[in-house]
């Protein structure tokens, strides 16, 4: 057995809890090269997956602030009359958030938003805000109206799984009673469609922000529904959103809110994503009376992220058991209401000495939290057949893979360094595994883990099959039930 970089946080009984969850019978194994240390990059060749979802906020942003009219998409078609219409109704009801660096006065994010009370409150994604957040003592906020004026903002509440914010007009002095702010000045808001009034196929829809902190913009576009897989609800918007639109307004021909800019899908054209305006709806209402956040919220974002590690394992694990075939092998795989599964597109070649095929799965749940995406599942299988090799001659070749895995062993500001415990066991099939469990635990979201699983097939001279599976951010006690299952879905279909 082997054990990676050790760390005081696993003081709890976690080499004990990783020994109980891979403790079985020896089984008859099939030679194979001990594995040094889990994992090189070189050797996994990912399969072809779509391409990652950009959310509409830039990095950083060094341009200066540009004319207050709206900038002209490039090689898009003039605007129609109605987002004409559309702009000028709500031209007046939209800002641009600014996160700035406390000690410089200089920008570190910029995105939109949009007024939805007289009273100063504002709804932007909480990407957009997330330093502010989680490190409120390096950062602040502000808006910077149509017309050039600017205000300090201060955050009442944040929805992080649906990437949502919710702001409120601050004094020009930070710390004074923003009832008082508000109360001097009333603020134009935009109204919310009601949930009475849904959406039909096609309609057409304006979504309105600040690209790249160039000037206000509308682009044109259409509702297509809901995306299909989506973890939480997600419109799919047939038109272009850039970086900087983030937060922004998506409102139908009336000037109504339908829609918050979230994100686009790299790689294509016009394909975008709208967080539905119910959850605007439900931020206000739970917000709304709140006081401004005075210190960091990585207890609040931690709560909500227990929240979705809950959610997505009772529906990994209460779902529709599903597998599919890898040579003589079956292995779990997510239910198809969840995820799909995508293949390398390799075509077994009979002259090959080493074949094998590839494919993964992943699920699209995925939450930004300001340290990067969390609470996302993945499984990724290879499947080996070596017919021309000698037994000793494949479990040289297939060990060296496993040891290829590649296992981050050093810790970082955001994660310990992975604990592991490897060992023998067997399946509900009885095929004979060998196994790593490795968890991490996270440094200020505490109570959460990251999850790694490896497992290989020991019963064949010249067949085998290797799983991997990747969870983020889950609780102790879930990570041990989604090892123990995963562990447990491997079988021989020439043992059945």
């Amino acid at each position: 057995m082997t054990s990676c970089t050790s760390s005081p946080l696993w003081r709890n009984g976690l080499a004990l809890a990783l020994a109980a969850l891979l403790t079985a019978p020896a089984m008859a194994q099939a030679p194979l090269v001990q594995a040094a240390n889990p994992l090189s990059a070189e050797a996994a060749v990912p399969a072809p997956t779509a391409p990652p979802l950009s959310p509409t906020t830039p990095a950083a942003a060094g341009t200066p602030a540009a004319a207050n009219q709206p900038a002209a998409a490039a090689e898009a078609p003039p605007p129609s009359p109605d987002a004409q219409q559309a702009y000028m109704a709500a031209r007046d009801k939209l800002v641009q958030i600014r996160t700035l660096r406390r000690q410089t006065n200089t920008q570190s994010s910029t995105g939109s938003g949009f007024f939805v009370s007289e009273d100063g409150l504002l709804i932007t994604n909480y990407h957009v805000i997330s330093q502010l957040a989680l490190e409120p003592e390096r950062h602040r906020a502000v808006l910077v109206s149509v017309s050039g004026q600017e205000a300090p903002v201060q955050l009442l509440a944040i929805d992080v799984l649906h990437d949502l914010a919710l702001l409120r007009v601050a004094p020009a002095k930070e710390g004074g009673d923003s009832t008082e702010a508000s109360a001097e000045h009333r603020y134009s808001a935009l109204p919310l469609r009601p949930s009475s009034r849904p959406l039909s196929g096609g309609e057409r829809i304006f979504s309105l922000g600040n690209p790249l902190d160039v000037g206000f913009a509308i682009t044109e576009g259409t509702y297509n529904g809901l995306v299909q897989r989506s973890f939480y609800p997600r419109i799919f918007f047939g038109g272009t959103l850039n970086p900087g639109m983030s937060g922004g307004p998506a409102i139908d021909t009336q000037g109504r809110v339908v829609g918050v800019n979230v994100a686009k899908q790299l790689g294509a054209e016009q394909l975008s994503f709208l967080v539905p305006v119910e959850f605007v709806e439900q931020l206000l209402a739970h917000g709304r009376e709140a006081a401004p956040v005075k210190g960091a919220m990585h207890a609040e974002v931690t709560r909500q992220l227990m929240a979705h590690q809950k959610d997505l394992v009772d529906r990994v694990l209460s779902g529709s058991s599903r597998s599919e075939r890898y040579g003589p092998y079956r292995v779990p795989v997510p239910s198809e209401t969840l995820a799909r599964c995508w293949g390398d597109g390799r075509e077994r070649r009979s002259e090959s000495l080493f074949d094998f095929e590839r494919s993964q799965c992943r699920i699209d749940s995925e939450v930004f939290t300001g340290d990067g995406d969390v609470g996302g599942l993945g499984m990724r299988y290879e499947a080996y057949d070596a017919p021309r090799l000698s037994p000793w001659q494949f479990a040289h070749t297939y060990g060296t893979s496993f040891a290829n895995e590649p296992m981050r062993k050093r810790g970082n500001r955001v994660r310990t360094g992975y604990e592991c415990r490897e060992d023998f066991v067997a399946g509900d099939a009885k095929l004979p595994l060998r196994a790593v469990v490795c968890m991490a635990a996270y440094r200020k979201f505490s109570g959460l883990y990251d999850l790694t699983v490896l497992a290989v097939s020991v019963d064949q001279p010249r067949q085998g099959v290797l799983g991997r599976l990747n969870v983020s951010a889950v609780s102790f006690d879930n990570a041990q039930r989604l090892a123990r299952q995963y562990l447990q879905g491997f079988s021989s279909e020439a043992a059945q």
